[in-house]
Order: C-alpha cells, then sequence, then structure tokens
C-alpha cells in the first residue's frame, strides 16, 4: 500500500510516541500503524512546519473517498476529545491516517477488521503552528 510522505512535528512525535507506550493505548489495533508512521515520518520543528500539514490540534476538511463524504475534524489527542461530532481522536484509525498528510494528499489505510479507508485532505482550516503557537 503506497502512503503519501508525511511531516510530523518533533514535539507531537514525543507525545504521541509516550502515549502509544502506556496502556490502555499500547494494546489498541491502531498502535502499530501509528507507530510505523511516526518512523517514516520527516520530522519537523513546530516554526518550521509548512501551513498546510494537519498537526495534532490542526482543524482538518478531509474527503471519504470511498462515500464522498466530507468532514471537518480537529485532531486531537484521547485526553482531550469531548466531541466526536468535532474532534477527532489521533488514537482513532481515520485521525491516525490524517496526521502528517498535506491538502491534497490522499491515503489508502486499513481499518480495524481488514477493511479500508481512502482519505483525501481538502484543506488545512487551522493549524497551531501557522497561527503561532508552538507549544500547545
Amino acid at each position: 500500500m503506497s502512503r503519501p510522505a508525511i511531516i510530523i512535528n518533533e514535539r507531537d512525535a514525543e507525545r504521541i510516541d509516550s502515549l502509544l507506550e502506556r496502556e490502555p493505548y499500547a494494546s489498541l489495533p491502531v498502535t502499530d500503524a501509528l507507530n510505523a508512521e511516526l518512523d517514516r515520518a520527516q520530522m519537523c520543528a513546530p516554526e518550521a512546519m509548512p501551513r498546510d500539514v494537519v498537526t495534532m490540534n490542526s482543524e482538518v476538511k478531509f474527503r471519504d473517498l470511498s462515500s464522498n463524504e466530507i468532514r471537518v475534524r480537529t485532531l486531537v489527542y484521547p485526553a482531550d476529545m469531548t466531541d466526536s461530532s468535532q474532534q477527532l481522536s489521533v488514537l482513532a484509525p481515520v485521525g491516525a491516517a490524517l496526521l502528517g498528510l498535506r491538502a491534497g494528499d490522499t491515503i489508502l489505510w486499513e481499518l480495524p477488521g481488514g477493511t479500508t479507508t481512502h482519505l483525501e485532505v481538502l484543506e488545512v482550516l487551522y493549524q497551531p503552528e501557522a497561527a503561532g503557537d508552538f507549544t500547545r
């Protein structure tokens, strides 16, 4: 399965890495896939992050290419998840798939149960780094 290049904020990578080492997250089906994404990602200082990359706490507009449904969600850590109609946990399969993608990228991502989803990032509506927030 070919995957587009991804760019991850070094701080986000450290936080996600430490999250994945702890239970209950260490045993989630998405953990291996997310670890693989962290391993292949280009790491970037928060200050140097391109504005069109999906980072933690970014608001992203994306399309499910299987259903053509367009959604807008903010990518959050599990502890910050309060409203699934507006937020998406980075430990949810779709959240893990979106992390590090740029506007215009598409990704085919395996879901639990052996099905796949095909996603396209349409636009990064808000990104903390672009707004000058490098520490959130």
